[in-house]
């Protein structure tokens, strides 16, 4: 490049691409050398992109050392270099349709009949290089720059699911084990190991693993054999005073060791292969699996673009169905001939793709710690947050569970956070990145005092880790969960009440706790700003808005819920829907419940002590029992007719529903289940006799099939209500019907 060409660039483009090239460098060397990231991969990847963007805009730009040329890892000094036998390339990325489209269409271009696609997880690990010389392993690498990697085989040892010696299947198609073979795959911690490995690591005062693959990495590259000598060494020089030495390096190396044992290895690739031919990706996998080595049953050949999408849209919504972390779906020509003719750019194939999922872990700024009032008195601190994006939607809020827990994961206001969404659901933060703090940073006191009605604060029994206001009557916190819950969908499920409106009840003094709630009337809330809008053309007078309307119409509705959506209504403790309908199912009556003894309670199933205690204790509240009476007096209806079609049709079976059935709410399909005597599981088991799968089936049915639970669709859930579980296994069927 001259310095013409150089010159026609923009300034600001010049100095954006050295600030990009900065920070990915920086990046690349935290997370590949140290195992502690310095930004979050949403982060390192929209810089990347920003980065190939200016390059593709100004091609002058890119030079022989930029990231965007290069596999992201080098080889740390501490270990011995590997050069691989075949060059380990790194993976473009996809991070929407469009992008992923437009791949497609270059495959295609490229190379005309493209054939089947090979479509696999993207497993949250740390890549590594397995040679296998005569069947015996001879080194274990990490990929490093993808010519030269780390030689960590001595550590092998001690991780089971690295096979030592490859041996052919009995009954495998291959006939002898090839004498040179090159693997490449992940090792990695499945999410309970890592959990753990987290907890370990707050324990000791460290920042927690951003994520699997930092965890792995971490624990793969340790120089177990340095530990050893380090030991024996102190063990041979230790006397009396220094035996506390003694003690802590072997504290340290059985950590070390039992978390080399926690890793799985999973291959997805060869390098090198002697003395034997395959002409597809997946023909390769068979091999493998054949000879003994860890592969993915997740895999799957797919004929066209549609199978692609299809594939990733599955695993999208049950990513948290695997029991290792995932960040996307890899894409492959299965043709290892397309494959060759596609080739390779200077750091990626061409003929493979990673489409990524949004990130489900980021860092951002813990402002504020601050704490929440439940419904049940409990208090909660939770997270104040810069607003982050994470898994698709913007965060700024994440509960910390209880004081204890603060301290257990360390976590100071003004600390950077790693923050993650359990389930893609519920925000979490996982601890404090201990390396960038500046000292500003200031511990959490958990108040001692109720902040929203000033009850001196205390846990209800000795020990508890939860402390609770007291004042269940009164603290307006609890009677604005409480109003809120009656109306969630868990309980009468009324359509308009939820905090916003329940604040509202209270604040315009409409209702003085639940009791009142079924009391309203249309003169009532237009007493409130909250439910009312102005007239318009033609009316006279402050009308109620539509919203207000319709709430008003669902509690009507609502007085004739089930018996068991009263139960969860009423806020007892320890009693939600599972518990409720049992306890309806039983008694058929609130006030039959109301009247049963703790032993006689305890004795239902599914109920024991614990709930049938908590029962007693909050009837034996006078206010409590005014709330039901006041639901009495409006109509509320408190008990139920038990009908059955059969004496004990379903008596002793348990049915997990899931999708959804023709002719059936989800309440109803329960309630036809339990009326006959069944138990209505909300997951499946092995202990799980029947699973009726509808349209739209999820990760129960996945789980059935893997535990091999009978599965029926809507004609099978008929029979079953009719004549029970005979005529309903006649109609097994391997999914849901249509």
């Amino acid at each position: 490049m001259t310095d013409d060409d150089y010159g026609a660039i923009p300034e600001q483009a010049r100095d954006r691409w050295r600030q990009l090239v900065s920070v990915i460098n920086e990046a690349r060397n935290a997370y590949y050398q140290h195992d502690a990231p310095t930004i979050a991969d949403d982060e390192y990847d929209r810089a990347f992109r920003e980065l190939l963007e200016l390059e593709e805009r100004y091609p002058q730009l890119q030079t022989g050392d930029s990231p965007s040329l290069s596999v992201g890892g080098r080889r740390a000094e501490m270990f011995a270099p590997v050069e691989h036998l075949v060059r380990m390339y790194s993976l473009d990325n996809a991070f929407t349709d469009d992008e992923l489209e437009a791949w497609l269409q270059r495959v295609s271009k490229g190379a005309g009949q493209v054939g089947d696609f090979l479509c696999e997880l993207k497993i949250d690990g740390l890549a590594v290089d397995a040679v296998y010389v005569d069947g015996r392993l001879r080194t274990l690498a990490t990929r490093g720059d993808g010519r030269v990697g780390e030689d960590v085989t001595y550590n092998a040892a001690f991780i089971d699911a690295v096979p030592k010696v490859l041996s052919v299947a009995k009954g495998a198609s291959v006939k002898q084990v090839p004498p040179l073979l090159e693997v490449r795959g992940e090792v990695f911690f499945p999410v309970a190991a890592f959990d753990r490995l987290n907890v370990e690591q707050l324990a000791m005062g460290a920042s927690p693993f951003a994520n699997p693959r930092n965890a792995a990495a971490g624990s793969l590259r340790q120089r177990i054999d340095r530990r050893q000598q380090d030991l024996a060494e102190a063990e041979s020089k230790a006397g009396e005073r220094g035996k506390s030495k003694v003690e802590r390096l072997r504290k340290e190396l059985d950590l070390a060791v039992g978390r080399l044992a926690e890793l799985r290895f999973t291959v997805h690739g060869i390098g090198a292969i002697d003395g034997a031919s395959i002409q597809r990706q997946s023909q390769g996998y068979t091999l493998l699996a054949a000879l003994g080595l860890p592969t993915s049953e997740r895999a799957k050949v797919v004929p066209d673009a549609a199978g692609v999408r299809a594939f990733i849209a599955h695993y999208g919504q049950h990513r948290h169905d695997v029991e290792h972390e995932i960040d996307g779906v890899v894409v492959k020509v299965d043709d290892l001939a397309v494959q060759a003719q596609l080739g390779e750019t200077s750091r990626a194939p061409r003929w493979a793709i990673a489409y990524k999922y949004a990130p489900e872990v980021v860092r951002t700024r813990l402002l504020d710690i601050a704490v929440n009032v439940g419904r049940t008195g409990r208090v909660t601190p939770f997270a104040v947050m810069e607003p982050v994006r994470v898994a698709g939607s913007t965060v700024s809020m994440a509960t910390l569970h209880n004081a204890d827990e603060v301290v257990r994961k360390g976590v100071l206001i003004g600390d950077m956070v790693f923050l993650r969404k359990a389930g893609d659901v519920i925000p979490e933060v996982l601890g404090p990145v201990v390396e960038v703090r500046t000292g500003n940073e200031r511990a959490f006191v958990m108040p001692t005092t109720c902040p929203n009605c000033g009850t001196a604060l205390r846990p209800e029994k000795a020990g508890d880790k939860d402390i609770r206001c007291p004042n269940a009557r009164s603290c307006p916190a609890q009677l604005r969960e409480r109003l809120a819950h009656v109306g969630s969908r868990g309980a009468m499920d009324i359509e308009g009440l939820g905090d916003k409106s329940a604040a509202a009840l209270l604040d315009c003094g409409l209702v003085q706790d639940e009791g009142d709630l079924f009391a309203l009337t249309e003169q009532d809330l237009l007493r409130c700003p909250f439910f009312t809008r102005e007239p318009s053309k033609g009316e006279t007078g402050t009308q109620l808005s539509e919203n207000a309307k319709a709430m008003l119409a669902q509690i009507d509705v609502a007085r004739t819920r089930p018996l068991w959506r009263v139960l969860v209504a009423l806020s007892i403790r320890h009693v939600g829907p599972t518990a409720a309908q049992t306890l309806a199912r039983t008694y058929g009556s609130l006030r039959a419940i109301a009247d049963a003894e703790t032993a006689e309670l305890s004795q239902v199933d599914g109920v024991g002590g614990v709930i049938a205690e908590a029962i007693r204790e909050w009837f034996a509240v006078d206010w409590h029992r005014a709330v039901v009476e006041k639901w009495y007096a409006n109509g509320v209806q408190l008990t139920e007719e038990r009908v059955q079609t059969g004496p004990g049709l379903l008596d002793g079976l348990t049915i997990v529903i899931t999708g959804s059935l023709p002719g059936f709410t989800r309440d109803s399909a329960t309630a036809a289940v339990t009326d006959r005597g069944g138990k209505a599981a909300g997951s499946v088991s092995k202990k799980t006799d029947l699973v009726v799968a509808g349209e739209s089936a999820g990760s129960k049915l996945d789980k059935a099939l893997s535990l091999g639970v009978p599965v029926v669709g809507p004609d099978g859930f008929a029979a079953l209500l009719e004549s029970g579980l005979p005529a309903a296994l006649a109609n097994r069927t391997d999914g849901p019907q249509a």
